[in-house]
């Protein structure tokens, strides 16, 4: 047990110059992109999957909540809001730039969850936008609450946030490699279904939590060779943060909540399952 203290704080100790460089660079690129990507997407009109696709890809922790917020007041359309969803990685990025993740690697996840928040956008919007415009927009302001610490500082918010995920990977390092060293990564492999047509459904489950701790769950695992590219994928496409929370406080039809989030689960699994059938990414 010693030994995977040792490494856990180790493991975690090194990756927090490179986690608070990425959160400085993440920071000052929402501070000065927010507001504009904010009027990007509310005249978005028609393209709108298309363009929330591309700026959710962006590293900016609350645009997928300020979609929310755009989306309960109608503002955006559900094929907008899923398209944000799917293409936002949470702390995916940092994550993978602070382990030392190859460049191609990073390139292609990002480019993957991009090209399917447009095209489900898309089919979303093509299928649904008729029975969810029953809405008037109501005048709501943009949760705070649920932003990185926008009103203050930039270094400090950098460092609240490089602390706050820091505590997640110890955490989550610290149970892997106790499993790791305990049952073998074999049998963690086994159980967590890698390599394995129905590992999505326990990694969308994953990505479901309401939290920024799913993100850095799923990309530990991927990194510890536990799970696939393939399950690491189809998590990540059902993570979507703290958003979710938002659209269950915000939105006061339950079902259509629901809806969204058994949207978010199903799109995860089925792009999960294809992925490892077809064997692309490997």
């Amino acid at each position: 047990m010693k030994e995977v203290i040792l490494d856990t704080l180790l493991d975690t100790i090194k990756l927090i110059p490179f986690l608070f460089i990425a959160f400085l660079l993440i920071e000052l690129m929402e501070h000065k992109l927010s507001n504009k990507n904010k009027k990007i997407i509310t005249k978005s009109k028609k393209y709108g999957p298309v363009l929330g696709s591309l700026l959710g890809a962006l590293p900016q922790c609350g645009f997928s909540v300020m979609a929310t917020n755009l989306y309960v007041t109608r503002i955006i359309t559900l094929g907008t809001l899923i398209s944000i969803y799917l293409s936002t990685s949470d702390e995916m990025l940092p994550i993978l730039i602070s382990e030392k993740a190859p460049f191609n690697l990073i390139a292609k996840i990002i480019l993957i969850k991009v090209l399917l928040g447009i095209i489900y956008g898309i089919i979303v919007d093509i299928i649904f936008t008729k029975i969810f415009k029953n809405k008037e927009k109501e005048n709501y302001e943009i949760c705070d609450k649920e932003h990185c610490h926008c009103e203050e500082h930039i270094l400090l918010s950098s460092l609240k946030h490089t602390l706050k995920i820091v505590l997640f990977i110890l955490i989550t390092t610290f149970i892997l490699n106790t499993l790791f060293h305990y049952v073998g990564e074999d049998y963690l492999s086994k159980i967590l279904l890698k390599d394995n047509i129905f590992g999505p459904f326990i990694t969308c489950l994953i990505g479901l939590i309401p939290n920024c701790g799913a993100s850095v769950i799923l990309t530990e695992l991927y990194l510890n060779n536990a799970i696939s590219l393939s399950a690491l994928l189809s998590g990540l496409l059902s993570s979507s943060g703290t958003a979710l929370l938002v659209l269950f406080k915000s939105n006061k039809n339950i079902k259509e909540n629901i809806f969204i989030l058994s949207l978010l689960y199903l799109i995860g699994v089925f792009t999960g399952i294809i992925l490892e059938l077809v064997n692309l990414l490997n």
